[in-house]
């Protein structure tokens, strides 16, 4: 019923979609952002994990830079939150003392800021529009996807297409191999708290009056309801059963807590917002080119294209290999955020906030060069990349940020 061409089309506005467009955006391309939801922002906003995590190696080093570090100072425009002082000095020690580079923020008040962001970069906005199936032409190669929104089914058409759905949607309808990986049972929700707002109230430094609530599974399982199975988040019935299970979940919880405050309990603690999304860790992801390594942190890779920090502990740093973004099998397409190709604790730890901006941005470099050398990703050199991710300042070794080992010097 419509159809529309631009030079790239991102599938996806969570951070590592929208670190892709604007990428793509500033550097003149036209560029379209699809999001079947009617927020940006992923499940830093939609799905409330409101925790920008370190951009740093946990020894006093930055090691992601770019759209990543400009989106951390966005989610904070307009709602509260601090980056620890240390870090804002423009000629830091080094290397620099104290907590590490990272910050909470309010999920409604990063969505603003991204709505500037991406309207000020010249962004054709897409919400509330749902990715049906890539566009396809001989050869496998992709040419844009068929979305549907209140105007009917469309085709956005594209020279490049980056895939930044988090599950690997695009990629894996488009035929390129992929893996799937199973999620403990969790959700965190945002509540009002009566206690909490006195305490905030009584507090002389910037708290927040925001409160986190978490039921289920942490990262490592803790907390799993007994009996239930995991999932893989692949299949609609999995998700629906995910999502209704953490919210009985949280029900259990706020009978069991109100009912502890006595008959005012539920005027005096109670749920503000809920995800809107299902909150998967790893669902599934691409086979890629190339693999970001379980056993390979603290390793220079010759391909690399940015640094992934730990962000459970101080010390390993992986490398992204550029083949990680470029998938098996079909031509045209980049994939960023969570399903570019890692596997195990490399998989844990890229699947953030920072490491997606990082692969985001990363990806946006990739498909600006396939549109001005008019080749698909998959024909690019990884020395291309880096020489672009030079002239901005990024590293890509390890060896550049000057990791130390000491431990008195964590940040």
């Amino acid at each position: 019923m419509f159809e529309k061409t631009y030079d790239v089309v991102v599938a996806g506005a969570g951070v590592a979609g929208v670190a892709a467009t604007l990428e793509c955006a500033r550097a003149g391309l036209h560029t379209a952002l699809v999001e079947k939801t009617v927020l940006l922002g992923g499940l830093a906003t939609t799905g409330l994990v409101n925790i920008y995590l370190p951009l740093c190696d946990g020894y006093g080093h930055q090691a992601i830079f770019g759209i990543a570090e400009e989106l951390l100072h966005l989610s904070l425009k307009y709602g509260p939150g601090n980056v620890p002082e240390a870090w804002l000095r423009e000629k830091r020690q080094e290397p620099v003392t104290g907590p590490r580079y990272m910050t909470a923020f309010s999920p409604a008040s990063f969505v603003l800021a991204l709505d500037e962001a991406l309207l000020d970069a010249g962004v054709a906005i897409w919400l509330d529009t749902l990715v049906s199936e890539p566009a396809m032409a001989p050869g496998r190669r992709i040419v844009g996807l068929e979305v549907e929104n209140k105007s009917g089914r469309g085709v956005l058409r594209a020279f490049t297409v980056i895939d930044a759905t988090g599950d690997a949607d695009v990629a894996y309808r488009a035929g390129a191999p992929c893996i799937e990986a199973d999620n403990w049972l969790s959700l965190w929700a945002l509540e009002a708290s009566l206690a909490h707002a006195r305490a905030v109230a009584e507090s002389p430094g910037r708290a927040s009056l925001l409160e986190e609530v978490r039921v289920g599974g942490d990262a490592n399982g803790r907390n799993h309801p007994t009996g239930h199975p995991k999932v893989h988040g692949t299949k609609g019935a999995e998700v629906t059963e995910f999502v209704l299970e953490g919210r009985r979940l949280l029900r259990e919880m706020y009978r069991a807590r109100q009912a502890e405050l006595g008959p005012d309990g539920r005027h005096q603690r109670f749920p503000v917002t809920l995800p809107a999304m299902a909150q998967f860790r790893t669902t599934r992801r691409i086979d890629g080119m190339e693999t970001m390594t379980t056993d390979h942190p603290n390793t220079a890779l010759p391909t690399s294209v940015g640094l992934v920090p730990d962000w459970r502990r101080p010390g390993p740093i992986w490398e992204v290999p550029f083949g990680a973004l470029v998938p098996r099998g079909v031509r045209g397409l980049l994939a960023a955020g969570r399903c570019f190709s890692a596997d195990g604790e490399a998989w844990e730890v890229s699947r953030v906030i920072p490491p997606a901006a990082l692969t985001g941005q990363v990806a946006g470099i990739t498909a600006t060069l396939s549109v001005q050398r008019g080749v698909t990703p998959e024909h690019l050199d990884a020395v291309e990349v880096q020489q672009v991710l030079q002239g901005k300042g990024m590293p890509f070794h390890t060896s550049a940020i000057m990791q130390s080992e000491v431990a008195g010097n964590k940040g």
